[in-house]
């Protein structure tokens, strides 16, 4: 027999249980057939706006899904043509004969074939184009960290020109008779961005170069700097001055990175007897420079040129020596042809104050700049003077160009460097403002109401 206790805990909870469901029993017959009637009406109308709101969305949604649909179509048709466009120019390129500079004709005797690193830069392009001229055969190695394709895109196709995107601190395998190592970050704004890839290519990229001039028995010029001599106490520099340089300072980079450089071609050129030739490169100007590489030059003609205030650094009396690129480019060929293997320095002894630099610019370009001297840069030379004895004795060379000449020639290319990024810019702000960027970026917006 089964016993069941309740205790009077559990008898309460049944009670209100049951309590509850009289009362709503009784609610229920209360109400009316009306009242019935409302409640249904009303739950029907709920569930309707949410079905009705459903629907909505779901309009929305397939809209939305068709015009990306739509768009998709349009972008794959868009490539196809630029596919086939470009498809139509490299054809019409191929089979339309390039216009080159007329080139010297050179037997096979005579016709040598030479390495240029760094080739795409300001003082390489330039050096790439006396070779082409006098008949050799070049070959440009850049990584384009600061060379330009465009400043000897005028070669390209020619049958005496390559170019290989390359970074020298890798090593290159290649038959070549001549190098010249210029693969160098050289102004102080992009060696400082990056420190260390400037000393790798200063050390891993001089040892590549040498190793590969030891292979295949090639005549090696490393560009050195006059750098190397750091805030001078000697003037004019000699080449048997051995420097004052900071090895931790912010130029250390590439003063150090230069110095080792040269230490690394002279203990080739001992043990390996690689035939290395070593130019101590002073300031150089010239076209093809970069707009804001961060250089005294090229700082002070842009300013000139946009009527902004030309900015000296310190008090204005450090001096520079300023050589013109021809001028630097005529020196590295004289040098590489010469049988002098110690450094020579390449540049021009004639010294000018900054401040006295600005207003010489100023006056050229005719603006309306004012000159202010801000806080000076850090471990900055103080005086930079070549003595050239070396280079006059043993090359025959000295500087040709004229000062005033050489910056003549390089405003009007800044001027036209601006002209060119102006037009860039203008444009981009047109196709910016264009209704075909409104079609791409159409936002959508749907009023279930109106539908």
């Amino acid at each position: 027999m089964w016993t069941i206790s309740i205790t009077k805990k559990r008898w309460k909870e049944i009670g209100i249980a049951v309590g509850i469901f009289v009362f709503i029993i009784v609610f229920y017959k209360s109400l009316s057939a009306k009242d019935l009637t409302n409640i249904k009406d009303r739950f029907r109308s709920s569930s309707g706006e949410s079905n009705t709101l459903s629907g909505d969305f779901l309009v929305i949604y397939e809209k939305q899904q068709q015009l990306l649909q739509q768009q998709r179509y349009e972008l794959e048709k868009t490539k196809a043509e630029l596919a086939r466009l470009q498809g139509d120019m490299r054809a019409l390129q191929s089979n339309t004969p390039r216009k080159y500079p007329k080139v010297k004709y050179l037997n096979y005797k005579n016709r040598k074939r030479i390495l240029v690193t760094g080739g795409a830069g300001f003082v390489g392009s330039h050096l790439v184009d006396n070779l082409m001229l006098a008949g050799h055969e070049v070959i440009v190695v850049d990584n384009f960290f600061t060379g330009r394709k465009r400043n000897v895109e005028h070669w390209l196709g020619h049958e005496n020109f390559e170019l290989i995107h390359h970074d020298i601190v890798n090593s290159l395998f290649i038959e070549v008779d001549e190098i010249y190592h210029l693969a160098s970050p050289a102004s102080p704004p992009h060696y400082m961005f990056n420190p260390v890839k400037t000393i790798k290519t200063n050390t891993m990229g001089t040892i590549n170069v040498l190793g590969l001039a030891k292979r295949v028995m090639a005549k090696v010029l490393i560009a050195s700097t006059s750098e190397v001599y750091g805030d001078p106490t000697v003037h004019p520099q000699p080449e048997t001055y051995w420097g004052h340089v900071n090895p931790i300072g912010p130029r250390a980079c590439y003063d150090e990175g230069k110095r080792v450089s040269e230490t690394l071609s002279y203990a080739y050129a001992k043990q390996e007897k690689v035939q290395v030739r070593v130019a101590r490169i002073f300031n150089t100007f010239g076209p093809r420079m970069h707009m804001n590489d961060g250089r005294v030059v090229s700082n002070f003609i842009l300013q000139a040129l946009r009527n902004e205030t030309i900015t000296v650094y310190g008090n204005g009396k450090q001096t520079r020596s300023f050589q013109y690129v021809s001028d630097l480019v005529d020196g590295l060929i004289a040098l590489m042809a010469s049988n002098y293997t110690q450094p020579v320095n390449i540049g021009n002894p004639v010294e000018h104050s900054i401040e006295e630099f600005a207003i010489i610019i100023k006056k050229l370009v005719g603006g309306q700049s004012e000159i202010k001297q801000i806080e000076a840069m850090e471990d900055d030379p103080q005086r930079r003077k070549p003595d050239i004895a070396r280079a006059k004795k043993y090359l025959n060379w000295e500087p040709k160009v004229p000062l005033q000449e050489g910056l003549l020639k390089t405003i009007d290319y800044f001027r036209k460097e601006l002209e060119r990024s102006d037009r860039f810019a203008k444009n981009s702000k047109k196709y910016f403002e264009s209704r075909d960027l409104e079609r791409s970026q159409i936002r959508f917006h749907f009023d279930p109401g109106n539908d």
